[in-house]
């Protein structure tokens, strides 16, 4: 389903089923891409529940009607394993290679990566997670800023079960692995706002510099790449940096570079 624009250039329609957590940047590529996209936005925090999560986002992917739609694109990571068994009905679905939506806010899987690593123990914050912390904490009268904020995402190996890590891995090393997955959650030593132009206005680098300064914690800022998200919703869809789809066939989760994979239904 295509249309025909200034000079013969094509573009697609697109339905874009996302977390609120990314809302200002889906918003700020989605005006950028030529492409006519219709964004709808999921509450934040199904990654904590991640059954429940798989759920809401099955049932409004099968809601999409055949035939409305080029595709279906799903503005999550695998986020605690929230897309395993998500299933594409009659519509592609294209979803970004992340272990979580932090990747959305760095450019590539790969980058996440590198920072992820140089920098252990780091609460990372952009303008969604400063938004909930602030919707949360009027809703509960709280008065210390960022005092409500959601679990911080974690690499894709911490979020297996023992037993999985065990035949992967061995024993020793399984225990080891967890050990440190508790330990990094729990021993946070800095948080780093990953910011962008558009949104300086905001005022977001005061608020985390402040939270910082309430916990004790190391402020630092990163410079934000939304290319990974420009490229999703342009149509640009690269085998490396995203998934596809095909109706018939379900996501799993991979445990390695590719993160997620598709097989089909009746497998």
């Amino acid at each position: 389903m295509q249309a025909q624009v200034a000079e013969g250039v094509k573009v697609m329609f697109l339905k874009v089923i996302a977390c609120k957590i990314a809302w200002r940047e889906i918003c700020f590529v989605a005006a950028r891409s030529r492409n006519i996209l219709d964004l709808e936005f999921l509450p934040i925090g199904y990654h904590e529940e991640p059954r429940t999560g798989k759920q809401a986002l099955q049932e409004r992917v099968d809601s999409i009607p055949e035939g409305q739609y080029d595709a279906i694109l799903v503005g999550y990571g695998l986020c605690n394993t929230m897309l395993v068994g998500l299933t594409a009905k009659h519509t592609k679905l294209v979803i970004p290679r992340a272990h979580d939506c932090i990747t959305f806010f760095l450019g590539s899987k790969e980058q996440y990566l590198q920072v992820f690593n140089a920098n252990p123990g780091t609460y990372f914050y952009t303008s969604g997670w400063l938004e909930f912390a602030e919707r949360k904490s009027r809703k509960n009268s709280e008065q210390e800023l960022g005092s409500e904020v959601p679990s911080q995402p974690c690499p894709f190996v911490f979020a297996r079960s023992l037993a999985e890590l065990v035949e992967k891995y061995g024993e020793e090393n399984a225990l080891y692995l967890l050990e440190v997955a508790h330990s990094w959650k729990q021993k946070y030593r800095q948080g780093m706002l990953i910011n962008f132009e558009f949104s300086d206005h905001l005022g977001l680098r005061e608020q985390v510099q402040e939270i910082c300064r309430q916990r004790g914690w190391e402020f630092r800022e990163l410079k934000g790449d939304l290319s990974l998200l420009q490229k999703w919703v342009d149509g640009q869809w690269d085998e490396t940096d995203f998934l596809i789809v095909k109706p018939g066939e379900t996501v799993y989760a991979t445990y390695d570079e590719k993160i997620i994979a598709t097989r089909k239904v009746c497998e």
